[in-house]
C-alpha cells in the first residue's frame, strides 16, 4: 500500500514538473492603481497558491484553538474525575419477614 501511495505521489511531483516547465512565458498581472506584475506564469501560480495556503491556515485557526481549549478543559475534567474516590454502594437487605 504504501509503494502505491508513494507512486502516486511521485506521478503527481513529476506531472507538476511538466506543468511549471510548460509555463515559463512570461505573463503580467495588473492591479489596481496601475500597479502591474509581470513575472514567469508558474511563479504568478505558486504565489497564488502559497497565498491561498496562508489565507486557509488562518481561517482554521479559530476552530483549532477552540478544539485546544475544549481538549485541555476535558483532561481537567477528566483528571478531577480520576481523583475522586469511587464509592460502590451495597445492594438493599431483603425485608425481613
Amino acid at each position: 500500500m504504501k509503494f502505491i501511495v508513494w507512486l502516486i505521489r511521485v506521478l503527481v511531483f513529476v506531472l507538476l514538473l511538466v506543468l511549471a516547465l510548460s509555463n515559463t512565458q512570461p505573463a503580467t498581472l495588473n492591479f489596481l492603481a496601475g500597479y502591474a506584475w509581470s513575472a514567469p506564469l508558474i511563479l504568478i501560480g505558486l504565489a497564488f497558491f502559497v497565498v491561498g495556503l496562508l489565507a486557509g491556515l488562518v481561517s482554521s485557526m479559530p476552530a483549532v484553538v477552540r478544539l485546544r481549549m475544549e481538549n485541555g478543559r476535558l483532561k481537567r475534567e477528566l483528571r478531577v474525575a480520576r481523583e475522586v474516590p469511587v464509592v460502590v454502594e451495597q445492594p438493599p437487605m431483603p425485608p425481613l419477614i
